[in-house]
Order: C-alpha cells, then sequence, then structure tokens
C-alpha cells in the first residue's frame, strides 16, 4: 500500500492530467491544477466530473463519501452515504478548499479559498466560507476586478515580474 501511494505520488507530480485520468475522474478539456496528492480526489474518484476551463488550486478535497457511517455499520452493516461531485465549466476552486458528496457547482463559478462546499452552487455565483454560500454573483466580481485591475495580467511570467515590482517599488 505505501509503496503504491509513493508511485502514484510521483505520477502525479510528473504528469497530474494522466495521474487524474488514471484514476477515473472525468475532466473536461482545459482543465488545470496547481497541486494535488494522490488523496485529492477521496476513494471514488470516478464519482468525481470537472468541466471545461477548471481551475483547481492547491489542497482542495474532494470527498465522494461520509465516513462517519463506519462507526455504525455494527448497527446496520449495509449503511453507505456516496455521492457523485459535478463541477461546471469556467470555474476557479481557490486553495485548500474541501468539496463534499453530491454537490453540484454551476457555470462560471469562483469557489473562496478555504471554504467548505456542503451545498450546491448555483451559476455565475462566488461562494466562500464555511459552509460555503454565495456572496456575490461573478458579474459584480468582475466589475469589482475591473476597478482594482493591475493591468498586467496578459503579461508573461518575467514581465509581469518585473512589472508588479516597478508597480509595488520593490528593487530586485
Amino acid at each position: 500500500m505505501y509503496i503504491e501511494y509513493l508511485i502514484n505520488f510521483f505520477y502525479s507530480k510528473i504528469n497530474p492530467i494522466g495521474y487524474i485520468k488514471s484514476i477515473g475522474v472525468n475532466l473536461g478539456d482545459n482543465v488545470n491544477f496547481y497541486g494535488i496528492k494522490p488523496s485529492t480526489f477521496s476513494t471514488e474518484p470516478w464519482l468525481i466530473t470537472i468541466g471545461n476551463n477548471v481551475y483547481i488550486t492547491n489542497g482542495c478535497q474532494f470527498i465522494t463519501h461520509d465516513g462517519g457511517t463506519l462507526i455504525l455499520r455494527k448497527e446496520v452493516p449495509d449503511l453507505e452515504l456516496t455521492a457523485p461531485i459535478t463541477i461546471g465549466n469556467d470555474v476557479y476552486i481557490g486553495l485548500n478548499v474541501t468539496i463534499m458528496p453530491g454537490v453540484n457547482i454551476g457555470n462560471r463559478v469562483i469557489i473562496g479559498s478555504g471554504s467548505i462546499v456542503t451545498k450546491d452552487i448555483p451559476d455565475n455565483s462566488v461562494a466562500a466560507g464555511i459552509p460555503a454560500k454565495v456572496i456575490k454573483t461573478v458579474d459584480a466580481y468582475l466589475e469589482k476586478a475591473k476597478e482594482n485591475s493591475l493591468h498586467c495580467g496578459h503579461l508573461s511570467g518575467k514581465e509581469k515580474e518585473r512589472r508588479l515590482k516597478e508597480i509595488f517599488k520593490i528593487k530586485s
């Protein structure tokens, strides 16, 4: 078991998309992962569907089952609470987000860092908190972002670094 974990750990680092597909997660196009571990996708990864143009950051967890049933199986041997997770298109999931069983996240959604998503999140929503709640629309988020933009999101890594150091008066 430990050797299998190590193999999966290294495979997930070398080829994250290949690893994720190999465990059965249903992936759309242009899905981007920023740090994953073999434990990211719970024990039923084939119950997870992720749409197109999705960004998933470090520390996120997809939980497809309720492990609390384990202590109750001596009373109800066949007790099982497991449900799929579905992520729509054009979704950003912030750092350390946990998505619980049975959750559907709509299209054009932003989930704030550290959130625990226990219920469905509708299209065009920004949700955050424990438990995650809709706090505004993506349209409202965009308007505020345009007001505060540093206008360098289109630059390459080095150009962006140079521009940000210039803006914040940081000497190299």
